[in-house]
């Protein structure tokens, strides 16, 4: 799947897309998931922050949002990024999916 079929996909099914621009390395790659979902200036832009903002997402609209992942990402973020899915399937009201797609 390309972005832009992911980013489709997404509008398809009534989310929200978020496209994550490239990265490499851990440190770009929480840069660039906070630039793609619009984190408030609070963000603190490690491990912990990246999950309890995940996990909240509070300032973003009630419902579906894809981050789309176009690059291979530090296995502690696909880390968070899995577990920020599963906890906010639970919740119902703001979830996360992630989509990665072929760069």
């Amino acid at each position: 799947m390309t972005p832009e079929q992911a980013v489709a996909w997404a509008v398809d099914r009534g989310a929200r897309p978020h496209v994550m621009r490239p990265a490499r390395g851990k440190k770009a790659e929480i840069a660039a998931i906070a630039d793609a979902l619009s984190f408030p200036d609070w963000f603190g832009h490690n491990l912990d922050a990246l999950h309890d903002s995940l996990t909240d997402l509070s300032w973003l609209e009630s419902g579906e949002h894809v981050l789309v992942v176009q690059s291979t990402l530090d296995p502690a973020v696909e880390g968070v990024l899995r577990d920020a899915q599963e906890r906010t399937a639970e919740s119902g009201d703001r979830v996360l999916k992630v989509v990665h797609t072929e760069r």
